[in-house]
């Protein structure tokens, strides 16, 4: 059975959210590879998460552990990513403070064994450089399909980078102000064949770009309180049903659906229970 690879990291979170009118933080777990590959399980596909993995194994990650095959260099507790975000309504982020520690240890020599029939999805990272060295690590397998996701602060510092890593995917994933920053507005609407790719815009739903097709996807009505990884969560349940062979549009229906039922929690809170 093909695999879903999920290159990315865990991290320890605080999340900053406007619930009833009132400033609340939470402290949470976090990270693009952890959501991307907690959707991924629950839509069905067999995942396997290359991120940094702690010895002693915190308590509040055991399980983690325990729904995922978790594969990785090791690292101390402490030397997970750690990540704070400002949710402001509407879709819209800010990245206050990134530390992003162990994700140095991650290289794509390192991998898991890659298998015809394999998805790769390159979740967001530090830099594009390491995205762009795990590409092509991946360029050199047969018969696999790279992903790659990506960020704000990525695209509009990294532009050149992204655009080139954007081109050289096979699908790639990026909510509607990313977009706006990587690509200029008429190239949305170019019939391209390589990458084939999803602009996800929060309450509107997501746009697939499938060669000649453009399909517009209904956003699944949601209460939305913790926004955090809905992009992330978006991609792996996605990707989850591409593997299985549904096409982009079923497989991104999905997608919005499942990353509407987390949105309401904090955390992957949902994701989890929907695995136990």
């Amino acid at each position: 059975m093909s695999r879903l690879i999920i290159v990315g990291c865990v991290s320890l979170d605080t999340i900053h959210v406007d619930k009833n009118g009132i400033r609340t933080t939470y402290e949470t777990l976090g990270g693009a590879g952890l959501y991307t590959a907690l959707a991924g399980r629950v839509g069905g596909a067999r995942v396997t998460l290359f991120a940094p993995k702690p010895s002693p194994m915190p308590r509040q990650l055991e399980i983690i552990d325990s729904v995922l095959d978790w594969y990785g260099p090791s690292c101390e507790p402490k030397a997970l990513p750690q990540l704070e975000i400002a949710h402001h309504g509407g879709g819209k982020a800010t990245l206050l403070n990134a530390s992003w520690g162990a994700e140095s240890l991650l290289l794509p020599e390192h991998l898991p064994e890659i298998k015809t029939g394999d998805i790769v999805h390159i979740a967001a990272l530090s830099s594009a450089r390491s995205q762009h060295d795990f590409l092509i690590h991946c360029r050199q397998q047969t018969d696999v399909t790279v992903s790659v996701g990506t960020y704000a602060k990525l695209v509009y510092q990294q532009t050149a980078e992204m655009r080139q890593i954007f081109n050289s995917s096979d699908l790639f994933f990026m909510n509607d102000n990313e977009a706006r920053g990587l690509l200029e507005a008429h190239e949305l609407e170019l019939i391209r064949q390589h990458p084939k790719y999803f602009v996800t815009a929060g309450e509107n739903g997501a746009t697939v770009y499938d060669g000649e097709k453009r399909t517009t996807i209904a956003a699944t009505s949601a209460i939305e309180l913790d926004p955090t990884g809905a992009g992330d969560t978006f991609c792996g349940a996605t990707l989850s049903h591409i593997l299985m062979g549904k096409s982009l549009a079923d497989a991104a229906r999905y997608g919005c659906a499942i990353a509407a039922l987390n949105v309401a929690h904090v955390g992957p809170t949902e994701l989890l229970k929907m695995l136990q």
